[in-house]
């Protein structure tokens, strides 16, 4: 099969998105099928490397931190992709590139696959909505998205739940992205961690929370550090990995409520699992996620997870075995000191989490995805006359 993947983030960006798509590309082309990517250039040339075609694009820093729009200055390559004639077109993203994937799909008659990645009433703060008139204008965005698709992949139940809220009618496939579990099983160097508690000077006798992930506003990390803080330990460091625009918020916040915490701004994509093994638990008070695919990363390493309540996590974080999902700040503080307190519950928990983590492979993710497009495969999209390239 010929697979076409379209998403406005790609590598070296580190998120969520640019996860699913590179595993989603191993696996398909592990599984024997060609895969070819359409992604945003970081300047207004277009240009082509391998089989990753970059569109020209500018800079919507005033939209989304680190976001950019497509020019229509590509023409030469969207041609080489139309005689290419790619059997599935799987979008990642709702805006310049599924441009891309319209307009292919309308001149080829090549059925669109969706991945609904993000739940955007949690982002309409940067274009400055109210939540009335954002939810307005959210649910209007996603039904003519989801209109001109064959099929939407939801991460989870949560995801599909939310589409059906707004009126979505067409097919809907659970398909959860997975974790590389190879990265966490292979190289797993103990002296790692302990080299990097040394690097960041973290004493012997502290827990470690990690937090590791982009630090904005939708992840509610002042809430966090409030909650740490209000729990009143001495012996516990928070591990803050990665970067974004309330980075300074959450320092700061940090600052004024004595919390102890080392910030390491991104790490290389190679490392991050090091720092999953840094750590002892992972914290997290966000309520935007779609999957928490941070979340599969953390039990992969063997890290207990303690999480705001979120359906996106229903039967992956189970309370009391491989961590916690908590509904106030008192909970946060009974869970965290029954998990610094009881060494024996610590390493059961960890253990828990190892175990847990492998109903979420890679593996799975690809063949999912195979079938999918495999079922696909002789439904006929309408041609729209010009096609629009």
């Amino acid at each position: 099969m010929k697979v076409l993947i379209t998403t406005d983030w790609y590598a070296p960006v580190i998120n969520g998105v640019v996860t699913s798509v590179l595993m989603l590309r191993r696996e398909l082309e592990a599984r024997g099928h060609e895969v070819r990517i359409v992604t945003l250039s970081n300047s207004m040339h277009s240009y082509k490397d391998g089989n990753v075609y970059y569109m020209g694009s500018v800079s919507a820093n005033r939209i989304y931190p680190g976001a950019r729009l497509k020019m229509n200055r590509a023409g030469s390559l969207l041609r080489e992709l139309a005689d290419w004639q790619p059997d599935v077109i799987h979008s990642q993203c709702e805006f310049s590139t599924f441009r891309v994937a319209s307009a292919l799909s309308n001149r080829l008659g090549t059925p669109i696959v969706h991945t609904y990645h993000t739940v955007y009433e949690d982002y309409t703060h940067y274009l400055y909505l109210s939540r009335r008139v954002g939810r307005y204008v959210v649910t209007a965005f996603s039904r003519w998205i989801c209109g001109h698709t064959a099929c939407i992949v939801a991460p989870t139940q949560k995801v599909e739940q939310l589409l059906r809220r707004y009126g979505v009618h067409c097919r809907i496939e659970v398909i959860p992205t997975g974790v590389d579990l190879r990265s966490f099983r292979e190289n797993d160097n103990p002296q790692a961690g302990e080299a990097l508690r040394q690097q960041w000077n973290i004493p012997q006798d502290h827990t470690i929370l990690l937090y590791l992930g982009r630090m904005a506003k939708e992840k509610n990390l002042e809430s966090l550090i409030d909650q740490i803080a209000d729990a009143g330990r001495q012996d516990v460091t928070l591990l803050l990995v990665g970067d974004g625009p309330d980075r300074e918020a959450a320092l700061e916040r940090a600052r004024q409520r004595q919390v102890p915490v080392i910030y390491t701004g991104m790490v290389p994509h190679g490392e991050v699992p090091d720092y999953y093994r840094l750590g002892d638990i992972f914290v997290t008070a966000s309520t935007s996620e779609t999957q928490g695919l941070t979340y599969f990363e953390a039990l992969a390493a063997g890290l207990p997870v303690l999480c705001l309540r979120d359906s996106c996590v229903d039967g992956v974080v189970e309370d009391g075995v491989n961590g916690w999902q908590y509904e106030s700040g008192e909970e946060f503080a009974r869970c965290l000191h029954a998990f610094c307190e009881n060494r024996a519950l610590r390493q059961e928990m960890q253990r828990a989490a190892l175990a847990s983590a492998e109903r979420f492979s890679a593996e799975a993710f690809g063949a999912a995805a195979e079938k999918l497009y495999l079922s696909l495969q002789k439904q006929a999209v309408p041609l729209v006359s010009g096609g629009g390239l």
